[in-house]
């Protein structure tokens, strides 16, 4: 038995394929959880783990099968590959009465380049220079898809609001914000860098208001710039975060040294651990140690990711050729896995 998954939030990478999910198609696999990927971002996933580098196409029904382990049903299968070909993921073709898919270019470069997002993702955090960026706006009720969509900008370069209308990040993002800026037709707002922020406070009524002091002398409490992390970002919530998938993954590591898992569980935990772990980039704003609370639990949940991910590697795969090999034995033997560090491992391994 593979541990149960635990909840986590859909990362960047994946939201590029938001558009293609049917929210009327079950979610897969047997486990209940929003972890669980839809049928067109879970094939993707497997091509990209299991058919990485390659320009062969595989026949339809192998996918079918694929998605089978983790419990899609066949039309909903088949209806994920129309979907990612009507979209350009995938590229069909036919032999006699048989479909034959590949990823597309497009889809390949998209995987990627997500793929060393969420490997690279922990393993060296930046130095800070002690500058925050800062964003104020003030955007009329009117305009709210504009708003919403500023606001979604500024969460994926990891602003938090520090209040309404001002949003803050200790990285130089700037630049980026700017060229948002424009691209929205917002010009009611403005981008600037910073080597303090102004502390936050509330009056003995309870109002949030910001000060230029660490005392207001009204008998209210004072939240100075240090205390500012914790109150732009949920950095409990992230925290038990990291720890639940640091109990799950330390749990699945165990199980994979003991030899307590079969080549169809670790196929299904390799993609689980895989799906976990990217939902942090999008969670975790990657602050400077500075400004973490110590003992910060993301280093300890990377170690385990890739622990797991690498020892369960040769495992999958091999589930992964036996089901091709059911609808094409020439090309099962070409189905493989890659590292933690992109690194192909021979076909046959």
């Amino acid at each position: 038995m593979i541990p149960n998954a635990v909840s986590a939030a859909v990362s960047s990478t994946d939201s590029f394929f938001d558009a293609l999910e049917d929210e009327d198609v079950p979610q897969p696999w047997t486990t209940p959880g929003p972890v669980a990927q839809r049928p067109p971002r879970l094939l993707l996933t497997l091509l990209g783990d299991y058919w990485w580098q390659r320009t062969e196409s595989l026949p339809s029904a192998a996918i079918v099968g694929l998605l089978a382990e983790f419990g899609v049903s066949d039309s909903a299968a088949r209806a994920a590959l129309s979907r990612l070909t009507r979209n350009g993921l995938l590229v069909t073709s036919r032999s006699g009465r048989r479909t034959f898919v590949r990823l597309s270019q497009r889809a390949a470069d998209v995987l990627d380049d997500g793929g060393r997002r969420i490997f690279s993702f922990g393993a060296a955090p930046a130095p800070w220079d002690g500058m925050w960026s800062l964003v104020a706006f003030s955007i009329p009720e009117d305009r709210r898809s504009e708003r919403d969509e500023l606001r979604k900008a500024l969460r994926w370069l990891s602003f938090a609001p520090l209040y309404d209308g001002l949003w803050v990040c200790p990285r130089d993002h700037a630049d980026a914000v700017m060229a948002r800026l424009t691209d929205l037709g917002i010009s009611t707002a403005t981008a600037f860098r910073a080597t303090a922020l102004p502390a936050v406070g509330a009056d003995s009524a309870g109002r949030t208001d910001t000060v230029g002091h660490t005392d207001t002398g009204d008998g209210g409490g004072t939240l100075v710039s240090a205390d500012i992390p914790a109150r732009a970002w949920d950095l409990a919530g992230l925290r038990d975060r990291y720890q639940e998938f640091t109990e799950f993954a330390g749990l699945l590591r165990d199980q994979t040294v003991a030899g307590e898992i079969s080549t169809a569980d670790a196929l299904v935990a390799r993609t689980r651990v895989m799906n976990e772990w990217r939902a942090f980039p999008a969670m975790d704003p990657d602050l400077p140690d500075e400004l973490l609370p110590a003992a910060w639990p993301r280093a300890a949940a990377r170690d385990l990711f890739i622990t797991c991910y690498d020892l369960l590697g040769p495992l999958a795969a091999r589930r992964v050729r036996q089901i091709i090999a059911r609808y094409s034995p020439e090309l099962a033997c070409r189905a493989a896995y890659h590292s933690s560090q992109l690194t192909l491992s021979a076909a046959d391994d």
